[in-house]
């Protein structure tokens, strides 16, 4: 009994009185550190394959992380072996913004980005796959810059924690605590009772695709370079391109048709592809979110296709291509472009307004409020309408054949509101920064859903350079928020989060 009051005495005093786990969080945020310090290398070995001078700031980043990193492990020597969820929330929320912080340092120290707050946005944007950029001149980066961009959205794609899980499973009882943090209300199916397992299960079908999709665009012509580059953007739904132009610079249906494909297989539960290789592929056609997903796509680009074939004149091949990409992108939230949306009929942007909330499935790279909260939505408002016919009837609501608790939908509806409340307060500050009303509603739904092209002057054929610096930061946390699913960041902003025992 002794024993056990002395250890709880020393946990106590290694926490400082506190529900949070400090020593571990910082032992655990120095590891990550040393991971991304890793994927600088990897950065630096491209630039020397093209000769480039560049790669001495990634090894310059390098040490800098590493250098961090050890102190961050040193200073959390002797942690409680332990990670409860409050702590989760704090790992993974400084885990972006640490990996996004010392990400930025290439672009800065080597000039690509001069600015502090460009290079942090652009850096945020890749790591949250939202894909907006402030360059107005991608090419002229170099191989290992350009490389860095679309590496951090394949990184970011999945999570970056989650990664680290899959390829270093360091953190023992505290995985599924870290997973659930990363994946706030997003409910992946238990493929594997062990995270660990199932972390590498994921990043291999994660692989298998992005493997894929780099030879069919070899095979259309892209060298390797470009098409390692927009595999990774494309798995991750992620939107940075190589080119200015982006995707339309190769101008090639047959690149069109496979980037288009292979987003909407991104946007796509990646539990379900596991299934199909374990031999159940039942699943798929069981699954009422991906079938509302596909629908969805199919129908928008039906009607987007009409649109371009009536009254912009477009050949009924080339505008169901046209059509069938962008949609594929803004749904999918990747944020790729072969052509100028903003010259389409405005009805279609309404509708692209549409796919940029919905976004892709649950348990997918895919941004925006995801297919499985609006099904449960539509499904809840159904029997609703039901109950007023029938007002003692038991009308559950059922998601693949299972009943979906009160608490479940309680928590959907608080989140969709909730994502709603933050487009409205991030468009109204934008418009008091006197940027317009299209444009300013046009970034909000874009940074919050990781889409990256909005509406206006910042829609697919324009960078956001022009965005005060101010909305640039704004944005950037909007972009964080939606990739971490708001709770996991807004936690962290109310007082009682902190409160001590």
């Amino acid at each position: 009994m002794e024993d056990f009051l002395s250890t709880a005495v020393n946990v106590t005093a290694n926490r400082g009185n506190s529900l949070i786990n400090r020593k571990m969080i910082l032992r655990i945020l120095g590891i990550l550190l040393f991971m991304e310090a890793m994927m600088f290398l990897a950065c630096a070995g491209v630039s020397l394959c093209y000769g480039e001078e560049d790669y001495i700031y990634f090894i310059y980043t390098t040490l800098i992380n590493m250098a961090v990193g050890s102190g961050l492990i040193l200073l959390g020597r002797g942690a409680e072996n332990r990670v409860t969820r409050r702590d989760g929330y704090c790992i993974v929320a400084f885990t972006w913004l640490l990996f996004t912080g010392f990400g930025m340092l290439p672009f800065y120290i080597s000039g690509s980005i001069p600015s502090v707050t460009d290079a942090f946005f652009e850096t945020m944007s890749g790591f949250t796959t939202t894909g907006a950029t402030i360059l107005d001149d991608i090419e002229a980066l170099s191989h290992g810059m350009l490389f860095w961009r679309s590496f951090s959205q394949w990184i970011g794609g999945l999570g970056i924690v989650f990664f680290t899980i899959a390829v270093l499973p360091i953190f023992g009882v505290g995985n599924q605590v870290l997973f659930s943090a990363e994946a706030t209300g997003v409910t992946h199916d238990k493929i594997h009772p062990k995270i660990s397992v199932m972390a590498q299960c994921l990043w291999t079908v994660y692989l298998v695709l992005t493997v894929a999709e780099i030879v069919l665009l070899l095979i259309g012509g892209m060298d390797l370079f470009d098409a390692a580059c927009h595999a990774f953007s494309t798995t991750a739904t992620g939107g940075y391109s190589t080119k200015q132009a982006s995707v339309a610079y190769w101008n090639s249906p047959f690149i069109e048709y496979v980037i288009a494909i292979f987003m909407i297989l991104s946007g796509i539960n990646f539990s379900l592809y596991f299934m199909c290789m374990k031999g159940r592929c039942g699943q798929l056609f069981k699954d009422g979110e991906l079938r509302l997903y596909l629908i969805s796509i199919g129908a928008v680009t039906l009607i987007i296709t009409g649109a371009l074939y009536w009254y912009n004149n477009y050949g009924l091949e080339e505008a169901f291509r046209k059509s069938l990409f962008q949609v594929a992108s803004i749904h999918t939230s990747c944020g790729f472009a072969t052509d100028d949306y903003n010259m389409w009929p405005p009805f279609t942007w309404l509708l692209l307004i549409y796919t940029m909330v919905a976004g892709g499935c649950a348990g997918s790279t895919a941004g925006g409020v995801k297919n499985v909260r609006l099904l449960l939505l539509l499904r809840n408002v159904k029997n609703e309408f039901h109950r007023l016919m029938h007002p003692r009837a038991v009308l559950p609501v059922k998601m693949n054949r299972m009943a979906v608790s009160q608490r479940t939908l309680a928590t959907v509806m608080t989140f969709v509101f909730f994502y709603f409340v933050c487009i409205f307060l991030c468009w109204l500050a934008l418009m008091c920064m006197g940027i317009g009303l299209e444009e300013s509603f046009g970034l909000s739904v874009s940074s919050i859903g990781n889409v990256g092209p909005g509406l206006g002057v910042f829609g697919p054929a324009f960078s956001w350079s022009a965005l005060p610096d101010l909305a640039k930061w704004l944005l950037s946390f909007m972009m964080l928020i939606g990739r971490l699913e708001l709770f996991g960041v807004l936690l962290l902003l109310t007082p009682s989060f902190w409160d001590r025992r």
